[in-house]
């Protein structure tokens, strides 16, 4: 990044793209433009190019490469993991377990679903952002059909205690869903060690382009179908291939699992070089989400007595960075996130998200410290 733009530390909200995921789609962008379903020379390499990016997901995830499903991002495979399994599931029961920490992508779908007639449980979390296995436990009743709980949190970073949530599910035969968009690429998402029957991965959060994703469905889940048409994607979502975007989120997979720990390390590296440079000047800081079962890249600060859009109006020219509240004129409106913690207002309203990225470096983050150094002291002051 030149040194004329903002440093960027908002990597949980979109990450750049890795040159060589460019490079690998460079080739269906400018010759291989056939469709993967024709029969004929063009479409062999879109479909072979395809077969590769599947099994490049699913290394990644430790399962078949035919459980590995194309999607539009994200959202859409929470959608598809929760609508689906809701209704191909309706004759077992209508209860569904999630989080109150949850993603819209996740909590918009399970209001949606209250609509349609099923009942569902919101658990809470502690201070940490933890949601606890017995609570989890306690809120299965014989007409639960669903758990989905995100693997991190995308706010404070907290990872959650997936697989033992897993375990519980297993035993009362109850599928089990985890939004793993945050976590792909950080932490391992080993699905044979998470125990989940779906995962949800978004690309645009590990260097691939915004617009594919994953959708990864345990063999033998049973999903009502997302999208109806001439039956790609094994009949499940219908649709021609978004080859160009399959190649690169393919790509950046391949080196999300090649170069895992490497990148864990640099991220947390770069995440508490920043904790400790704000924490030496600034002595009203507050640390959301857990100490220790916490993302690598993932920080969120409060600042005592201060309002979150403030600062970062100060320090827009210098560092690029999320808010955890939006202070208006008559009134404060807290994310949710930090609402289930239970984070003070006097805190909670000065809370920003600074999340680091393969590409960030040293010299960003002293930069970054001074800037926001420099902006707290000066609305202090103020």
């Amino acid at each position: 990044m030149s040194a004329s733009k903002p440093v960027y530390l908002d990597y949980n909200g979109t990450t750049p793209h890795d040159p060589q995921v460019l490079e690998a789609m460079k080739l269906f962008l400018e010759e291989e433009f056939g469709n993967p379903s024709s029969n004929h020379w063009y479409g062999i390499a879109p479909k072979k190019a395809i077969r590769t990016a599947r099994e490049r997901v699913a290394e990644l995830l430790n399962c078949s490469p035919d459980e590995i499903f194309f999607t539009s991002g994200g959202t859409e495979s929470n959608n598809h993991a929760i609508i689906g399994t809701a209704f191909a599931n309706r004759h077992k029961g209508n209860h569904i377990v999630t989080s109150g920490i949850e993603h819209p992508a996740v909590l918009e779908v399970c209001h949606y679903l209250e609509a349609q007639g099923f009942s569902v449980t919101y658990l809470p979390v502690d201070e940490f952002g933890l949601v606890s296995v017995s609570d989890a436990g306690a809120a299965i009743t014989p007409r639960t059909i669903l758990i989905t709980v995100m693997h991190a949190n995308n706010e404070v970073g907290t990872v959650e205690p997936i697989a033992e949530i897993a375990a519980l599910a297993r035993e009362r035969e109850i599928v089990v869903h985890t939004d793993a968009a945050q976590s792909i690429g950080k932490i391992p998402a080993n699905v044979a060690e998470l125990g989940v029957d779906l995962l949800s991965i978004a690309g645009h959060k590990v260097y691939a382009p915004k617009g594919i994703g994953v959708l990864y469905v345990r063999s033998g889940t049973k999903l009502q179908k997302f999208m109806l048409g001439a039956g790609q994607e094994s009949g499940r979502r219908a649709g021609t291939e978004n080859v160009t975007q399959v190649v690169g989120l393919g790509r950046a997979c391949e080196l999300a699992k090649k170069n895992l720990e490497e990148h864990r390390l640099h991220m947390k590296r770069m995440r508490d070089l920043l904790h400790s440079g704000l924490a030496e000047h600034l002595p009203d800081l507050r640390l959301n989400g857990h100490p220790e079962k916490r993302l690598p890249n993932t920080l969120s600060l409060s600042f005592y007595g201060l309002e979150a859009n403030r600062i970062l109006e100060e320090i827009g020219l210098d560092v690029a960075a999320s808010a955890g509240a939006a202070c208006h004129s008559d009134h404060v409106e807290v994310s949710h996130v930090l609402q289930a913690m239970g984070v003070p207002l006097e805190w909670a309203k000065g809370t920003l998200r600074f999340s680091t990225g393969r590409m960030t470096t040293e010299a960003e983050i002293n930069r970054a410290v001074q800037s926001v150094v420099n902006a707290v002291n000066e609305l202090k002051r103020g």
